[in-house]
């Protein structure tokens, strides 16, 4: 069986759900259906198409933003839910501390929380747009004038506060 029996052109919606469930090779992405290699084309290979690759990733990415979680800023004082899985059961497990560095954008942004517990620091980073975080609360906003808190890593009780900025 030729791998050409097997393709077929696809639109825009069936092309989101190939880029997830596929695995892209070094030229083309390949979807393995009962071992028979299928060759995938994008709609950007068709004729008249001005759609750049990049676009389309872009477009996925946007849906798979969540519009539910605050605008956390760095210094602000949170209280992230974890869905914990434990065997057959799922709870929520709350964490809660200071915001001392967000990075990347997109889907692909993240942020640390750091707390102290039992007299150790304890740093957590969290992808913010990952189904895994049920909810975050923000607690109390912090003055900062530093994008990264790391500092805060070498202070020990009074000096490792965060001034609270008022919120008009």
């Amino acid at each position: 069986m030729s791998r050409e029996k097997y393709s077929r052109n696809l639109n825009i919606s069936d092309s989101v759900n190939t880029l997830w469930f596929c695995g892209l090779s070094l030229f083309y992405p390949i979807c393995y259906n009962v071992g028979i290699p299928l060759i995938v084309r994008m709609p950007c290979e068709q004729e008249g198409c001005n759609e750049k690759m990049s676009d389309i990733i872009k477009m996925i990415e946007q849906e798979q933003l969540r519009s539910d979680i605050p605008e956390i800023r760095i210094g602000d004082t949170v209280k992230v839910f974890v869905k914990v899985v434990e065997g057959t059961r799922e709870r929520l497990q709350a964490f809660e501390g200071t915001v001392i560095s967000k990075k990347h954008g997109g889907n692909r942004e993240t942020f640390t929380v750091r707390r102290v517990s039992y007299g150790v620091g304890v740093e957590r980073t969290f992808p913010l747009h990952t189904p895994r975080i049920d909810r975050v609360q923000i607690v109390r906003h912090g003055r900062v004038r530093r994008a990264k808190l790391y500092y805060l890593r070498d202070r020990v009780g009074k000096a490792a506060k965060v001034r609270e900025r008022v919120v008009r």
